[in-house]
């Protein structure tokens, strides 16, 4: 039997979303689980599976909240995202519609080498060059988490030291949900997206790479 091709997503999806935000509890969330896997989550999965041969494996969150550590007891993500491919990333929420890719938060030696390539002449207006592109393209690109001043050793007045100051380098951007969610155009829209980063990420891959750290813990390597 052929997969259902994606056709965007429903009004009830948004409504799911609504919903849980203004009761996010476990009775919620039972009564409606099968609103969330009908309008939510089956949507989701089509369009990952249209998004895979493009951009490569794809991976759902839980809905579930981590609250070992946190203030906000609520049990719920109030949005269904992913992770597309290697960098990329789809959210649902009822905000509407938000896709990006990059580099969110880069480990000590990511970061190293990433403020050594955006002060090395060549490769810092390279990647100057490319944020200025996406911009023009209608999306958000720029550094994360920004220190308030200039890194160590690094001066403050730098030609690129906006840059400089991100622990990490995103594109991104959201749609407010319209009629549109409710066809194929929401494809389009996160496929714009993660087509427009290609350049940011072959900067990152090249220039910047996957951590070397691991984690004592686990052996295994941090996330960058």
């Amino acid at each position: 039997m052929p997969p259902v091709a994606f056709r965007g997503w429903q009004a009830e999806a948004i409504e799911f979303f609504e919903g849980l935000e203004a009761d996010n509890s476990k009775s919620f969330w039972q009564a409606h689980n099968g609103e969330y896997e009908r309008f939510v989550r089956a949507p989701m999965d089509q369009l990952l599976a249209e998004l895979e041969p493009e951009f490569g494996p794809c991976k759902v969150f839980r809905p579930y909240r981590d609250v070992r550590f946190s203030k906000d007891k609520s049990p719920y993500k109030t949005n269904i995202a992913a992770t597309v491919g290697a960098a990329g990333y789809v959210s649902l929420s009822a905000s509407g519609l938000g896709s990006g890719s990059g580099m969110y938060q880069m480990a000590a030696d990511q970061l190293e080498r990433y403020r050594r390539a955006v002060d090395a002449t060549a490769s810092g207006e390279q990647l100057a060059a490319i944020t200025a592109e996406i911009a023009r393209l209608g999306y958000e690109c720029a550094p994360h988490d920004s220190l308030k001043t200039a890194p160590r050793g690094y001066a403050k007045d730098h030609p690129r030291i906006e840059l400089l100051r991100g622990k990490g380098i995103i594109l991104w951007r959201t749609w407010p949900a319209a009629a549109w969610l409710g066809t194929s155009k929401a494809k389009d829209r996160v496929v714009g997206a993660l087509r427009a980063a290609v350049p940011l990420n072959a900067w990152l891959a090249e220039h910047v790479g996957e951590t070397e750290l691991v984690d004592l813990g686990t052996d295994r390597p941090l996330s960058g």
